[in-house]
């Protein structure tokens, strides 16, 4: 067994690390490192955990902190190979990993279909890791192909619930970005009432059928989704991740970065690639309707 340096912002790197790295053969003194959350603490329970601080997207100060933090933990001990599925926490990890002499991997996330992040492109340029995509339509020069995660499920029909239907509407918690607009379109269907869960992340509203938090914690995020009819979801790979291991077949409506609800639209990709699996009913904000969601209460996800 090696021991690892797991490296990984929250979100849907980090849970696409955490279920890829159960084919790396890691021991159990391997450590992550990754930023203090409710799902961080869930899905890494039991192991060991370098929490720092937050890295934003295109957050230059934020990756330089990340720099120091990894200097000190490498002078204080030794790791075999350091792995990443990014996001701007791995350009502030690896370059100190290379200067301790560790081996470095990066595995582009899943939902960059179309090509590398702004993270894959800058080490790629800058030769600081082995680099994977999990696409092969791109796997070109030092890009090389790995297994994707998502191509693991398959669509299944289910029993259809009975009316009304039980939503539970989750929109992410990437900061600084609101997702209103699929607030109003999920309003707009008539299907949101007294039994409606709304996890908003930095959407606050007070206008909102049901029960409004900002965030849940791991357990209570899979009790919400696991009793809803039907889950409504932003397009995180993480948390669609999350909801086809609960088996569940997810409405998936992307964030555009042209409402200033994302840095890129990276996320109308994964949500491209989940409709053509048919292992979620993808749609964009204008597309989401009644019938949409009605479907979507008939089918579930399974293991391939």
């Amino acid at each position: 067994m090696q021991k690892h340096l797991f490296i990984a912002s929250t979100g849907g790197h980090l849970a696409q690390l955490v279920r890829l790295s159960g084919a790396m053969d890691a021991s159990p003194d391997s450590l992550w490192m990754t930023f203090d959350s409710p799902q961080s603490h869930s899905l890494l329970d039991g192991r060991r955990v370098e929490y720092v601080p937050y890295v934003s997207p295109r957050d230059v100060a934020g990756v330089l902190r990340t720099q120091r933090i990894t200097n000190r933990i490498l002078r204080c001990e030794g790791f075999d190979v350091a792995v990443s599925t990014g996001a701007g926490i791995a350009l502030g990890a690896f370059p100190m990993a290379r200067r301790h002499g560790i081996p470095r991997t990066y595995i582009e996330s899943v939902s960059r279909i179309d090509g590398p992040s702004l993270t894959g492109q800058l080490l790629y340029v800058s030769r600081l890791a082995d680099m994977f995509t999990q696409h092969p339509s791109w796997a070109t020069g030092r890009w090389r192909e790995h297994p994707s995660v998502l191509t693991q499920f398959v669509p299944v029909a289910k029993e259809p619930p009975r009316a009304p239907l039980r939503l539970f509407v989750t929109l992410g918690t990437i900061r600084p970005y609101r997702f209103d607009s699929l607030v109003n379109a999920v309003l707009a269907t008539g299907l949101a009432g007294p039994e409606t869960v709304w996890q908003l992340g930095e959407t606050s509203r007070d206008d909102l059928p049901g029960r409004a938090v900002a965030q849940l914690r791991g357990a209570e995020f899979v009790e919400q989704a696991e009793a809803a009819d039907v889950v409504i979801t932003h397009s995180g790979v993480g948390t669609i991740l999350a909801l086809f291991e609960m088996g569940i077949h997810p409405v998936v409506v992307p964030r555009r970065s042209s409402r200033k609800e994302h840095v890129d639209d990276h996320q109308a990709q994964i949500a491209r690639f989940t409709r053509e699996l048919g292992i979620a009913s993808s749609r964009e904000v204008a597309e989401l309707d009644a019938d949409t969601i009605v479907e979507a209460s008939r089918l579930a996800t399974a293991p391939r």
